[in-house]
């Protein structure tokens, strides 16, 4: 049937064109795809589609982000629908469209093929202002809206054409299916067949803490001609590195370790060979700045510090003729570092961690988490041949006893991330998405079995949405969104979208580029916030180097980085090895900013430590080896400022102290007002006796 012959079913009487509908819908199909015309025959396809997609879950529809169709301009070709039929009265196109709406049997057939109400409403609003937006419409849908405003069609068969452009504002209604498939993640091995065609032995070792177990697969991993080692942190990673290329120590089988019967219940009960396990940076200063005060000197070490700075702390802390002796940390100790520990102390068995929907949450350690902790205690080769363990609070113990009994939770379920090859086929058929949605919908449409779960996307996403902007192709943004940063720090997140920008630029990132970006040359940390900002320096150049890995092209002198690097290291060395001082002048900092202190009491104490910074870098300058600076004149430095530099003095201290010399004094003034007495600066009129 030729295009000409469908155009006169518009002008046929009523009664005549249901046998003419099927004809017309053949003849109109190559112009926009199936169109099943009459709502009966809709209504059987797209039961069948429905049913054959059956078992799938029900999408979450608010994920699908709609895609703008622009109205039709005016065509060269003229307005071809009017000149064939008429021009469209819009007001009646209005009611026709609106009809069309409210038509219970509509939003039904809608639902079968995946227009929930929410996009149901979205599309028929983009629907209703393309048509009524635009100068010309296509024929086929100039003619049915002609026919339906003469009453001889009916507003149902505005469907096919509504279909149409729902499918073009939300894509993935064309494509759920082929989605499905691309994100089952239920047989996960037959994403590799090149490995599953490989006939491998693998080796398992399992056993507890301190059992030998790393020790036999290192050895076989030494004795190979060729491997790869994989550690779950960078510090493991680290060791194994430096073990690989010394090849400098044997450790033997597990040694006794026993859970005490009492707490440690205050630091003044610290031996020699302690070491005490915090789960918050803040609990790390504040136990080092008590310890110091006791006249103890603690080596350090904590997540976010350099590999290198912790392997230079533990062997501080391991060193016989090192006056250290006393060990915080936090459960970065319990990944494979060999230390010369006698006893563990739990600060807290309380631990921050994020789980599975990226909520914060605090809850006491597990069971294998307790284990791997308390088996630093007690090492073969260490001086302690005997481990113990003991919380810092006495109502902890029980608590730490019982999580040490319980049996460790089998791992039931294995975390499966999306391929880049996966997200490029989501891309594929979803080209408009971003890739922070492309991660939304993929992980919605993912089928798991019991097996595996889909990771936590949070920080992909964040990397995603922070780079969204910077024109990079798929594959790219994908590599440098799976980078991993910490999103809390600041300068680590501002790097990425830096080095993504130059890479966009085609613009390599230069060894002399990245010295001028960080401001290099940096100066050895003078408080807290001074290291916290190197350690994140630090970062961003092991951010440099992982992607140095992947872009060799575009990040190419990762040889001169490490080197940069080792440097830095040094330097954080040096802050970590006066935590105490750094601590001390962070708190001291915070003193001189305290709200309320007086102005002019403020203005002293900052001038005399001032004074006595400066007199304590003389001294250094004449190569003194004083540890503490020269007692200054009484009238020189007050005693509050003596008081903080020697550790005896805090700021909430100084707070109440300040608090209750104000209270003291207003009682004070109060006793002199009614005793006739005031204070100095302050007069009473004399009241003028009577005239008379």
């Amino acid at each position: 049937m030729s295009f000409s012959r469908a155009l006169l079913w518009a002008r046929l009487p009523a009664g005549r064109q249901a046998g003419h509908r099927a004809a017309i819908c053949s003849a109109l199909r190559p112009h926009f795809g199936p169109f099943p015309g009459v709502l009966g025959q809709v209504s059987v396809l797209a039961t069948a589609s429905s049913s054959a997609s059956g078992g799938s879950k029900i999408p979450n529809t608010s994920l699908f982000v709609p895609l703008t169709v622009k109205p039709q301009g005016p065509s060269a070709d003229g307005d071809v629908g009017a000149e064939l039929t008429r021009p469209l009265d819009k007001n009646e196109v209005k009611k026709v469209l609106d009809k069309f709406y409210k038509r219970k049997e509509i939003q039904k057939l809608g639902a079968d093929y995946g227009l929930d109400a929410r996009l149901f409403h979205q599309a028929f609003i983009s629907f209703r202002n393309y048509i009524m937006q635009s100068h010309s419409l296509d024929v086929d849908i100039h003619i049915v809206l002609n026919d339906i405003c003469f009453g001889a069609a009916h507003a149902d068969d505005l469907f096919p054409f509504f279909l149409r452009h729902a499918k073009q504002i939300f894509p993935v209604l064309d494509c759920k299916d082929d989605l499905r498939k691309i994100s089952d993640l239920r047989i996960p091995p037959n994403w590799y067949p090149d490995a599953r065609a490989m006939q491998r032995k693998i080796i398992f070792h399992s056993g507890p803490t301190n059992s030998g177990k790393t020790y036999h697969a290192i050895q076989k991993y030494f004795s190979a001609k060729s491997g790869v080692y994989c550690g779950p942190l960078k510090l493991l990673a680290h060791e194994i590195f430096e073990k690989s290329n010394a090849a400098v120590r044997d450790y033997k089988r597990l040694t006794p370790i026993s859970v005490l019967d009492h707490a440690l219940e205050s630091l003044d009960n610290l031996r020699p060979g302690d070491c005490i396990v915090c789960f918050s940076k803040n609990d790390i200063y504040s136990v080092s700045r008590q310890i110091e005060i006791r006249g103890l000197e603690s080596a350090v070490i904590y997540g976010s510090l350099p590999p290198g700075t912790k392997l230079a702390q533990a062997k501080k802390f391991n060193d016989p003729n090192d006056p250290c002796k006393i060990l915080v940390a936090t459960d970065a100790i319990g990944m494979g570092l060999n230390l010369s520990i006698r006893r563990i102390i739990f600060y807290s068995l309380i631990k921050p961690s994020i789980n599975e929907k990226g909520e914060r949450e605090l809850e006491p350690i597990t069971t294998s988490q307790a284990l791997q902790i308390a088996g630093r205690a007690g090492r073969f080769s260490s001086r302690f041949k005997e481990g113990e363990v003991t919380t810092m609070n006495h109502e902890d113990l029980s608590l730490l006893k019982e999580i040490l009994k319980r049996p460790v939770d089998p791992i039931r379920a294995a975390g499966l991330h999306p391929t880049a090859e996966q997200i490029e086929m989501f891309a594929y058929h979803l080209p408009d998405a971003t890739l922070s949605n492309l991660i939304d919908i993929f992980v919605d449409f993912s089928q798991v079995d019991g097996q595996y779960f889909v990771c936590n996307m949070d920080d992909f996403k964040f990397s995603a949405e922070l780079i969204q902007h910077i024109p990079l192709s798929l594959r790219v943004r994908y590599v440098f969104c799976t980078a991993p940063i910490n999103k809390k720090q600041p300068f680590v997140c501002s790097s990425l979208l830096q080095f993504a920008r130059q890479y966009s630029r085609n613009e390599p990132l230069t060894f002399a580029w990245l010295r001028r970006y960080i401001k290099w040359p940096l100066l050895p940390p003078k408080n807290i916030k001074d290291l916290m900002d190197l350690e994140a320096v630090h970062d961003v150049l092991d951010l440099y180097l992982w992607l140095s890995y992947r872009f060799m092209d575009m990040f190419p002198d990762a040889s001169l980085i490490r080197d940069l690097q080792k440097e830095l290291d040094g330097i954080i060395q040096d802050g970590v090895h006066n935590i105490t001082k750094l601590i001390k002048m962070s708190e001291t900092h915070k003193l001189l900013n305290l709200e309320g202190f007086p102005s002019g009491s403020q203005s002293r104490l900052s001038g005399t430590l001032k004074s006595q910074a400066r007199r304590t870098r003389g001294t250094k300058a004449l190569g003194s080896k004083a540890t503490e600076p020269p007692s200054p004149d009484a009238g020189e430095l007050s005693l509050a400022s003596r008081l903080v530099q020697q550790g005896l003095l805090t700021p909430d201290m100084l707070k109440q102290l300040e608090k209750e010399w104000m209270t003291q004094q207003t009682e004070h003034n109060k006793e002199k007002t009614e005793s006739g007495t005031h204070p100095k600066g302050t007069r009473r009129k004399k009241k003028e006796p009577d005239s008379d």
